[in-house]
């Protein structure tokens, strides 16, 4: 095969591709064909689900969604939820806090607490001054320095020195044993062993089903399609044809019985030639008149 070629001119066969060539093959055929054969299996239910089941049900169900979105509860929510608390806002509570607010809170803040606030603002401006100045500023860098030193020495100098000196060392350390020790077995396991398993299991199942796919075509398709062909040309084309034939007279039947049935009734106006009553499928004119060419349908021979 391609692969096999592709592989002895690239190593020989004393080279590794020569040592693992019947390991591949036994590896793809006993192992990796199931799995591939079950997986092409999967993937075209999946599909076959997603666009002929999934696909029609999703889109009903969001059409469904939206509409009921957009003429139910949409307009439910607005008539419970919005509107009824716009209105309270709008109509009660604005006007009532404007009122408030003009009539009760401004005078009394104009007239009452200014004055006092302004007032005990000159008396107090002098200690509070001191006491902040002298006292709670010295406090306040004192305190700071402390929470400093303290988040320092408990959350930060230990995290620190643990990162530099055990995990980088440790992490430094494992991910040289991955890249030098363990990721070249892996490499070379997966290119040389997994990969073209994996091909060659590909390859295997779309030779099953090009086979399958002809042994239908062989077995079912061609032999059926000579009677189905004959069935059609001298059963169903003649019966075809045969009901057409009945369909039209029936129907030209039907129509002059309306027409005698309608003059019989209501009457007609004088001097009306009398229509035929025996008229063919291609006959448009009355019977005195002139006889049209008769149209036929040609008879097809099988």
């Amino acid at each position: 095969m391609d692969i096999e070629r592709s592989r002895a001119g690239q190593g020989g066969d004393g080279g590794p591709a020569g040592a693992v060539r019947v390991p591949v093959k036994v590896v793809a055929v006993l192992v990796v064909l199931p799995v591939r054969v079950l997986w092409d299996l999967l993937v075209g239910c999946a599909r076959g689900v997603r666009r002929h089941l999934l696909a029609p049900v999703g889109q009903g169900l969001g059409w469904v969604g939206v509409r009921l979105w957009r003429y139910l509860l949409r307009p439910l929510g607005m008539a419970l939820l919005y509107w009824p608390w716009v209105g309270l806002w709008r109509y009660l509570a604005v006007p009532a806090g404007g009122a408030v607010y003009r009539y009760l809170l401004r005078p009394l803040g104009r007239y009452v607490l200014a004055p006092v606030g302004a007032a005990l603002a000159w008396l107090l401006r002098g200690p509070l001054t001191w006491v902040h100045r002298r006292v709670l500023t010295p406090f306040g860098h004192g305190v700071r320095w402390l929470v400093r030193g303290v988040c320092l020495l408990v959350f930060v100098w230990p995290w620190a020195g643990l990162w530099r000196y055990a995990v980088l060392p440790l992490g430094r350390g494992v991910g040289w044993v991955l890249v030098h020790v363990l990721a070249p077995p892996a490499v070379f396991l997966v290119r040389q062993v997994l990969a073209p398993a994996w091909h060659l299991a590909g390859r295997i199942t779309l030779a099953l089903g090009r086979g399958l796919r002809r042994l239908w075509r062989g077995c079912v398709a061609r032999p059926l399609a000579r009677p189905l062909a004959w069935v059609r040309r001298q059963v169903a084309a003649p019966a075809g044809h045969a009901l057409r034939r009945v369909w039209r007279t029936s129907r030209a039947a039907v129509r002059e019985a309306r027409t005698e049935m309608r003059r019989a009734l209501f009457g007609g106006p004088a001097g009306e030639p009398a229509r035929s009553r025996a008229r063919t499928l291609g006959s448009t004119t009355a019977a005195d008149a002139a006889p049209a060419a008769e149209i036929s349908l040609p008879q097809r021979r099988g």
